[in-house]
């Protein structure tokens, strides 16, 4: 079969079930839940696939689920996948009464993907094409709740902070050849942005332990910690300067504990920070500088301070051979005039592990209004924000699988990945430290 015809089955098939598509994509907003906590959301996303009578693995990783398309089928495995939590805005005026909302588009996202393999299974072209679909509704991809997923790796439950990352260690990558996914973004009048770039980060938790003592009448007992946590950011300012330009350098702490009593001198304070840079070198460089800028202000006023280091997440690389496929695609859904090209993103997505290891499409697709984790994010066009992406998509499938899934055979055959699992797995565990500097006489 033309794979002009094997596209035009798939998109006509999403086109039937738009309200279908619609209504998943609702539904998940309605329900916004946070990472490693998408219980519903996994079940809604595991019921849709299964009414396609399709097998799933739910809770794949504490939530989210799988499910493989063509099993039996020889060759390339490419994975499709969609982000399951949601964010905390609390101001959003559909946030739920503790704050959640998905400000970060991730239910467009699944809905995106599960249109995708609506077009794809429901249109029949599974069985032209050669290859296999691994379909992943990922959690935990917005990197809070540190205490929370701290806990959980306590227990056992998780290895990683980050959904990607734990799926990466458990092996749910093992076997996939190539990943696909996209990202919802307020475009102004344009449709899509093809090849991003965006920066990695390493978390941190901090932990300034000083000496209580009455602030009033006796402070020159204590040792204020959280003099000491402000020396530290005061130290990261300092510390800018020395940033390379090229590295993008973002370094963000804040305050989340300050002290007990306003009368009683500070004896326990907390912060949270990332370090997010470019490239791999510039965030573990940036890293320690800023580590010495946090001990250096403990020491300042004999505080002992204790840093713990959080594996975060990779810059994402581009494939230029995966984006001129997704672009043509774009481009004969009628978006030719609508594309911007490459992006500057300082933020950061799991998704950029995953594209350090093997061939890898992370568009960004509009259809929305307001800036990401804001009040004011908002869908302003569900066509274009769920039907889009799921077409692009798709038809980006078959143009890889079909025809004895040549044209993936070719972009492997000529891949080589920047990293092995191995060696992405001990660099995660090379930024999972934990720094003790002792000051205060005991």
């Amino acid at each position: 079969m033309p794979v002009s015809e094997l596209k035009q089955r798939t998109i006509d098939a999403i086109d039937k079930g738009r309200e279908t598509i619609f209504s998943i994509g609702n539904e998940i907003f309605r329900n916004p839940e946070l990472g490693y906590r998408e219980v519903k959301t996994t079940e809604l996303v595991s019921s849709f696939l299964e009414s396609m009578g399709l097998e799933v693995e739910r809770n794949i990783a504490v939530t989210g689920c799988r499910s493989i398309l063509n099993l039996a089928s020889p060759g390339p495995c490419i994975a499709l996948m969609g982000e399951l939590d949601a964010i905390v805005v609390k101001d959003h005026k559909e946030a739920n009464a503790e704050g959640h909302v998905h400000a970060c588009g991730h239910n467009i996202q699944i809905a995106g993907l599960l249109g995708a393999v609506y077009g794809l299974v429901q249109s029949g072209v599974l069985n032209e094409l050669s290859g296999k679909i691994s379909v992943m509704a990922v959690p935990a991809e917005e990197f809070i709740e540190l205490e929370y997923r701290a806990e959980l790796r306590k227990q056992g439950s998780i290895h990683f902070f980050g959904g990607k990352q734990e799926l990466i260690y458990r092996g749910y990558f093992d076997d996939v050849d190539m990943s696909i996914m996209f990202h919802a973004l307020d475009m102004g009048g344009l449709k899509a942005l093809v090849g991003p770039e965006s920066n990695g980060f390493i978390g941190k938790k901090v932990k300034y332990i000083g000496k209580a003592s009455h602030a009033g009448s006796a402070p020159e007992q204590g040792v204020n910690a959280l003099n000491a946590a402000t020396l530290g950011m005061m130290n990261i300012q300092a510390q800018r300067e020395t940033f390379k330009d090229s590295d993008r350098v973002r370094v963000h702490p804040i305050i989340t504990k300050g002290g007990d009593i306003v009368n009683v001198v500070p004896a326990d304070v907390r912060m949270e920070a990332y370090v997010r840079a470019r490239t791999i070198e510039g965030m573990v460089d940036s890293n320690n500088k800023v580590n010495r800028a946090l001990i250096a202000g403990a020491i300042a006023v004999g505080a002992d301070v204790e840093i713990e280091d959080i594996s975060g997440y990779l810059p994402i690389l581009k494939y230029p051979e995966m984006d001129n496929i997704f672009r043509d695609n774009l481009k004969n859904l009628g978006c030719e005039n609508e594309i911007q090209e490459g992006g500057d993103f300082t933020g950061s997505f799991d998704f950029g592990d995953v594209s350090q290891l093997m061939p890898s499409l992370h568009p960004m697709i509009g259809g929305v209004q307001g800036a990401l984790h804001t009040r004011d994010f908002r869908i302003s066009d569900m066509e274009t924000a769920y039907l889009l992406p799921a077409k692009a998509m798709a038809m980006t499938v078959i143009d890889l699988l079909e025809a004895n899934a040549g044209k993936a055979s070719e972009l492997l055959q000529n891949f080589e990945a920047p990293m092995t699992k191995d060696s992405y797995l001990s660099l995660m565990e090379e930024n999972m430290n934990c720094i003790q500097s002792k000051n205060m006489d005991v």
